[in-house]
């Protein structure tokens, strides 16, 4: 016969423990959720002067009170330009040999750190993300004077949150994603499969279901061996963009795909930008 005791025990043991240690998870999970996400910081170790490059410091304004650093390394001759958005972790600092891959294709690139990482002020957040990219496209297109259909829109894992974006509200050339995801949402289900993280997550960037509203030329890049982002959110993507769009399977992981997947990688490039970036050299 089982005890009063005895049953409390066991359900403490096997029912009470457990919710608690549940719901203790949960509270740690949301409270530290955009550190996870948004993992800020890092240094402006060095510049485009570190690679003999041209460049302009820039400071854009992307809200009252707050700063986004960036620099535009244009090309004596170029047939346009990149918006690129880096992914979560490091700086814009830590990107400039994939820089040199994208002046390779005769196109001037502008990169920007997001709020609270590297130099740039305030903290992260998928707002601050959004904000930033519009800032930087305002700057390529007034103070430049770029033309819209002569600016390429790229982004790389989260980076494609603000890319799929700001391409719904503006007409660019062409966009490039590149091992992006679905939804946040979906990658925390994924990596938290124990925990009801739908439910919790603040911060969404739902690229699925924004990017068929693009209607310039898609190019989406994944590779099947990405440890962070599963293949099946760059084959979502491709499925739910609209055409003209190809889709180019890498090789490698998710941080390396362009470094492992090359020349492969710079022939997609190339054929990407011949097709949305006819050569027709503009202004520095």
């Amino acid at each position: 016969m089982v005890t009063r005791r005895r049953a409390w025990e066991l359900l403490r043991i096997f029912v009470v423990t457990p919710l608690v240690g549940l719901t203790l998870g949960i509270a740690l999970l949301f409270a530290i959720q955009t550190s996870m996400i948004f993992p800020a910081g890092g240094s402006i170790w060095r510049d485009p002067g570190a690679m003999g490059w041209e460049f302009e410091e820039v400071w854009l304004e992307p809200t009252e009170g707050e700063r986004s650093q960036a620099w535009w390394m244009p090309l004596e001759e170029m047939r346009g330009a990149v918006l690129f958005s880096h992914g979560n972790a490091g700086t814009m600092a830590d990107r400039l040999e994939f820089a040199a891959i994208l002046r390779d294709q005769g196109v001037g690139v502008f990169f920007y750190d997001y709020g609270g990482y590297g130099n740039s002020s305030g903290r992260p957040s998928e707002e601050r993300c959004y904000q930033d990219i519009r800032a930087a496209w305002q700057w390529l297109t007034e103070e430049k004077g770029i033309a819209p259909e002569r600016i390429v829109l790229m982004g790389r894992s989260l980076g494609g949150g603000p890319t799929i974006q700001l391409a719904t509200e503006v007409s660019p050339a062409g966009v490039i994603v590149e091992s992006s995801f679905t939804s946040i949402p979906d990658v925390a289900a994924q990596t938290f499969f124990f925990l009801p993280v739908r439910y919790l997550v603040r911060h969404h960037m739902d690229n699925a279901a924004k990017i068929g509203a693009i209607e310039e030329p898609v190019m989406v890049l994944h590779s099947p061996r990405d440890d962070v982002i599963s293949y099946r959110h760059g084959e979502a993507l491709y499925a739910a963009a609209t055409e003209p769009k190809r889709f180019v399977e890498m090789r490698g992981s998710h941080n390396d795909g362009w470094f492992v997947s090359y020349p492969e990688y710079g022939y997609a490039l190339h054929a990407f930008m011949d097709e949305v970036l006819p050569p027709e050299p503009v202004g520095k």
